[in-house]
């Protein structure tokens, strides 16, 4: 597989934390101080080569993504398999927390739902093989690096893997304005699958029909929703208040 350009401090400093293979890290000529002394002090420790270039040699490695001076070529991100995140999460716990995105197309809501799932502790996220956004360099800054925590799963058939997850004891959640109310009816301190719908659409019918449980967000303003990151982290730390009461 060919190597990934990770732009940005915050996701290189992240991608060096995580101890993901790293090939080499390219820092704009003349910047210093601060977070760039402690990125090149990540890459010494990890035996990772630094090299000094000019702005434009970063803004081609970029491709229009926002480096802040810094870049770096990194293997691809590893996906898992469900059975490898599920053996994982059993260790940890009897209530596993998965995070399915049916179908989200933008970056940016891919990107900060990956960086939410990783602060709510979610187990893994699983994103369809196809019709979906990649895991590129955009998801990778947005999620401020996360993309190297969570674990993520490329899956075929969204309502498959659903059926096969239900079979094994989880209960799955979606996200839908005609759910019932969040607060109040939905148990979530469970095996739970937590799916968001794509923007715009929602969720597809076949992935609606086999959720067990449509839930939404109580909404008090003038407005009737609010886009797939803001309400997939809302819902993800009702996961987590329930669980913490539970404790």
């Amino acid at each position: 597989m060919a190597e990934e350009i990770i732009a940005g401090r915050n996701a290189v400093l992240e991608a060096l934390a995580s101890k993901r293979p790293v090939n080499k890290v390219y820092i704009r000529n003349g910047v210093h101080g601060g977070s760039i002394d402690r990125l090149i002090a990540a890459a010494r420790e990890a035996a990772v080569p630094v090299e000094f270039v000019q702005e434009e040699k970063l803004d081609k490695l970029a491709e229009g993504v926002r480096h802040q001076g810094v870049a770096a070529l990194a293997a691809p991100v590893a996906f898992h398999t469900l059975e490898e995140i599920l053996e994982q999460a059993y260790e940890k716990t009897d209530k596993p927390f998965l995070l399915l995105l049916d179908e989200l197309q933008d970056p940016q809501n891919v990107g900060a739902l990956i960086r939410s799932a990783d602060a709510a502790g979610a187990h893994g996220v699983l994103l369809p093989k196809r019709r979906s956004c990649p895991l590129n360099m955009t998801v990778a800054k947005i999620s401020a690096g996360a993309v190297n925590y969570v674990p993520v799963v490329q899956i075929g058939n969204i309502a498959q893997t659903l059926r096969s997850l239900k079979k094994q004891g989880f209960w799955v959640v979606g996200a839908d304005m005609d759910g019932e109310r969040l607060h109040f009816e939905a148990d979530l301190d469970r095996p739970v699958v937590l799916v968001i719908g794509a923007e715009g659409k929602g969720l597809g019918r076949l992935v609606r029909e086999n959720c067990d449980m449509l839930v939404r967000i109580p909404m008090q303003g003038g407005v009737n929703s609010l886009n797939a990151s803001a309400a997939g982290a809302i819902l993800m730390y009702e996961v987590v208040r329930q669980r913490m009461l539970k404790v």
